[in-house]
């Protein structure tokens, strides 16, 4: 639904522990209109300049708490994702990315909160895997965006 403004343009930065940089990371918006429980955030489905990252490599942080997992998040069912908030995707790459343009695609997958199908159940034990097309919500397809990455501002 609002799939072209799933990404702030302006936060791509690489991420820094002990000295040292392990990714990258981006502000993120939710793509249904009503927000969503975060125990229905399955993850995305993301390539950045040709490369996919699964979900395995990914974190998600919302609400000022600590980058968690997907698995992780499963089990916040009574903590919400309010539609306007950012969150952030983090991103585990040694080295991060380099400075300049990158071209990211991304599809959010929320799973329904509404309703009843006859897969939901299964969904709930064993999510779809993003970019599946399955599970993915308010974004049908990928959407594509073109970021910098500037050495200054990255942390």
């Amino acid at each position: 639904m609002f799939d072209q403004f799933l990404i702030r343009e302006d936060s791509l930065e690489n991420v820094s522990e002990n000295g040292r940089v392990t990714g990258f990371r981006f502000a993120v918006r939710i793509a249904d209109y009503r927000g969503c429980f975060l125990s229905l955030h399955n993850g995305y489905y993301l390539i950045v300049d040709g490369t996919e990252y699964p979900n395995e490599l990914q974190k998600f942080q919302i609400n000022g708490k600590e980058p968690r997992t997907y698995e992780e998040l499963k089990t916040c069912c009574w903590e919400h994702w309010d539609y306007d908030d950012e969150g952030y995707v983090y991103v585990q790459k040694d080295g991060g990315l380099e400075e300049g343009m990158h071209h990211i695609g991304i599809q959010q997958s929320i799973l329904a909160q509404y309703g009843y199908m006859p897969w939901d159940e299964e969904w709930v034990l064993h999510p779809p895997i993003p970019g599946s097309g399955q599970g993915a919500g308010k974004t049908e397809t990928v959407s594509f965006f073109d970021l910098a990455l500037s050495q200054g501002g990255n942390k």
